[in-house]
């Protein structure tokens, strides 16, 4: 539970692309927003910053909204660059 409150803000969008990527979540496949951010508020204790990151994660294209926005989605069109993204992030904090 403590791993999750000293993460960085990009730590943190690496966190919620992986939960997604296990839970399966590509294109219409998509998570209830206010779960995810009800889910990892409570690990990091900050709703809006997570709320913020994934606002980020939107502009940035690595999520996709549905059903104007209480539903969140991977984007499969930037599927390689999530990957990327991921194990770059965790390259980094190692």
């Amino acid at each position: 539970m403590y791993r999750y409150k000293k993460l960085s803000d990009l730590q943190l969008k690496a966190a919620i692309l992986v939960f997604l990527l296990k839970k399966g979540r590509w294109g219409g496949y998509y998570f209830p927003l206010d779960t995810l951010v009800n889910w990892f508020g409570k690990k990091v204790r900050n709703g809006k910053r997570i709320e913020k990151i994934i606002k980020d994660l939107v502009n940035e294209r690595y999520l996709t909204l549905y059903k104007r926005g209480p539903t969140v989605s991977l984007n499969p069109a930037r599927s390689e660059e999530i990957v990327d993204f991921i194990k770059r992030v965790e390259i980094e904090s190692e």
